[in-house]
């Protein structure tokens, strides 16, 4: 079986994938994470799939450099 961008993945795969729990993938499914786009998802009822291709997507746009996330320097710092 080959895998397409377009396969659908469970929550909990989810969750595994991005090693958090499934309360906090619904979470960012739901935009609630502060600073975190939402995670598109495709809602069957209770069931909440997600398309292969839109996670790699939402990891790709929501990867972050570490160095963006670091306070710049101190200029005394760096005062001789």
């Amino acid at each position: 079986m080959s895998v397409s961008s377009e396969d659908l993945i469970t929550v909990a795969e989810v969750a595994a994938e991005l090693r958090c729990s499934k309360p906090h993938v619904y979470k960012i499914i739901r935009g609630e994470i502060k600073h975190v786009s939402a995670l598109p998802a495709l809602s069957l009822g209770r069931r909440v799939l997600v398309r292969r291709g839109s996670l790699d997507r939402w990891k790709a746009a929501n990867e972050r450099c570490a160095r963006s996330d670091m306070l710049a320097a101190s200029p005394e710092v760096y005062a001789s």
